[in-house]
């Protein structure tokens, strides 16, 4: 019988923008606005039962194996072997196949809420591989660009399977722009299957280095240079209609770069301040509507905070 004497947990985890351009599959950052929501509740059996799906996407699978947030927590559970079991309750505040890192926030928000029940709660980081399954689960490959700023928050640089949390300069705001489509990230990603110029390459390895260092030098400019998707990027801007006027948009309206939040349709651009986000956000929803589709616009800060207890 554990000591531990907590019965249940909720954890929100917010969505999040993965790739930001320049870092595909190893680079993301936590948004404020949209979040999953798990609560989880200890019972002597052994497992994962999910009781309930709430929210903006109910028709989600019930059966844990075959769900991103039962999924996660059978592998926490399993890897600390555990003596008791957890149900589910899930609420989902993230549109599915949105780009926003829904499947990211269900898996972390559970092993948040899980790992919380434990005897000797796990530290954050050590809790990524076990939200990575249920990313995997949801993608086919266990990327970690949402997982990793979802998790801990700010801007996250995967590193050989480490997260690196990278400066952001102050002030920096995002704007995330998502249209009422879906783009599944397994569609999206085939469109990357054929080689690659090395040119493209270079430039997608040039971009990365300069923005990197753009960072830590909290040089704005040198960032405005360097906010560019050189792999997937050209591939991918015919799935979502209007894509080059949306960005076209946020440039013209003092955005620093402007691309897909992770596989689409959602786009983000990333601005100095509060203010010209703001104005970048109203200026790239006006496009979509002018196409008769509507969005929800979020701005937040680059900066911002991952999952929460509460």
């Amino acid at each position: 019988m554990s000591d531990n004497k907590r019965q249940s947990a909720t954890a929100r985890a917010p969505a999040s923008v993965g790739n930001v351009a320049v870092g595909f599959d190893i680079m993301g950052h936590a948004l404020v606005g949209a979040a999953d929501q798990v609560t989880a509740h200890r019972v002597d059996q052994a497992g994962v039962t999910i009781q309930a799906i709430t929210g903006v996407a109910d028709n989600l699978p019930m059966t844990a194996a075959d769900n991103c947030a039962g999924k996660a927590s059978l592998a926490l559970l399993a890897a600390v072997d555990s003596p008791f079991g957890v149900n589910l309750e899930i609420e989902k505040g993230i549109p599915l196949s949105s780009g926003m890192g829904g499947s990211a926030a269900s898996s972390v928000a559970a092993v948040a809420a899980v790992n919380a029940l434990l005897d000797e709660p796990l530290a954050s980081h050590s809790l990524i591989p076990f939200a990575l399954e249920g990313e995997r689960l949801a993608a086919g490959e266990p990327h970690p660009d949402n997982i990793a700023p979802c998790l801990l928050g700010g801007l996250i640089l995967m590193l050989y399977g480490q997260p690196v949390r990278l400066p952001v300069p102050e002030g920096l705001h995002c704007v995330l722009v998502h249209p009422h489509l879906e783009i599944a990230t397994r569609d999206a990603r085939q469109r990357l299957l054929p080689l690659y110029e090395l040119k493209d390459v270079i430039d997608q390895n040039t971009a990365l280095a300069g923005f990197i260092s753009a960072c830590y030098q909290g040089d704005v400019d040198l960032i405005a240079h360097t906010l560019q998707d050189h792999i997937a990027e050209p591939r991918r801007a015919e799935l979502l209609p209007g894509f080059q006027r949306v960005k076209k948009a946020a440039l013209l309206n003092g955005a620093l770069g402007c691309s897909f939040s992770g596989s689409g349709p959602s786009m983000f651009a990333w601005c100095r301040d509060e203010t010209d986000a703001g104005r970048c956000g109203q200026a790239m929803a006006q496009v979509f509507n002018e196409q008769g589709i509507k969005s929800e616009t979020y701005v937040s800060p680059v900066d911002a905070p991952g999952v929460e207890l509460i």
